[in-house]
């Protein structure tokens, strides 16, 4: 299976060459078009409950897309993308484990084991959810972000504004916190902030979905 990530990093799309024989898993809604020969399947994201938890508590989709050529035909392609104007990175898993914030998720190989874990009140409080998602096992995930993706190396403590945090390890723990005393939190515009404690790696998108709608509502009155 050949991939490519083309348009980015301001409108990042995954375009995918499929073989008979080779599956993409994908997040609902995240074809843009393929060729006669693809096959979808859709089906639960992961179990029944998994799934169910998923979409209450984890801002995810019910539902999962399984995109695959059929033996016996020619090669075929499909393009998939997100929901919001952003990069797209292709993030390798070497029997590693990769946590996601919600709306995270684009695709992944069909070797990849997608879960769902409790991601604690620290994450809820900063608007991310109860629930995250993991990804692990071997094969590449596809994460998307609104705007530019970036990585930091945590070593000790990185603080990260609400809404920017996409990806970490498990090896780093997230606490919310005020930005500063209440006066400078609230009236700084920027309120809730997350500290990344430990040693670890994680991914950052430039913009915040937050902003935006309060960029938008502050023109709107």
């Amino acid at each position: 299976m050949h991939s490519e990530v083309r348009h980015g990093p301001a409108f990042a799309t995954l375009f995918v060459g499929l073989q008979p024989g080779d599956r993409i898993i994908a997040e609902s809604d995240a074809m843009a078009s393929m060729g006669p020969r693809v096959q979808m399947r859709t089906r639960l994201n992961g179990n029944f409950f998994e799934a169910l938890l998923r979409r209450l508590f984890g801002g995810e989709s019910f539902f999962v897309n399984e995109f695959s050529v059929p033996g016996g035909q020619a090669d075929d392609s499909v393009v998939l993308t997100q929901r919001t104007p952003g990069d797209l990175r292709t993030i390798e898993l070497n029997g590693s484990t990769l946590y996601l914030q919600p709306g995270a998720f684009v695709a992944a190989e069909p070797t990849v084991d997608l879960g769902v874990g409790w991601a604690g009140f620290a994450s809820w409080i900063g608007g991310e959810g109860l629930l995250r998602l993991s990804v692990g096992g071997r094969g590449r995930v596809w994460v998307g972000a609104y705007g530019g993706l970036f990585d930091d190396d945590v070593q000790e403590e990185l603080v990260v504004d609400t809404g920017h945090l996409v990806a970490y390890e498990p090896t780093v723990s997230l606490n919310v916190g005020l930005a500063g005393g209440i006066f400078s939190s609230f009236f700084s515009g920027e309120g809730l902030i997350t500290r990344v404690k430990g040693r670890g790696r994680v991914l950052l998108q430039s913009r915040s979905i937050d902003g935006l709608a309060a960029w938008v509502n502050a023109h709107l009155w």
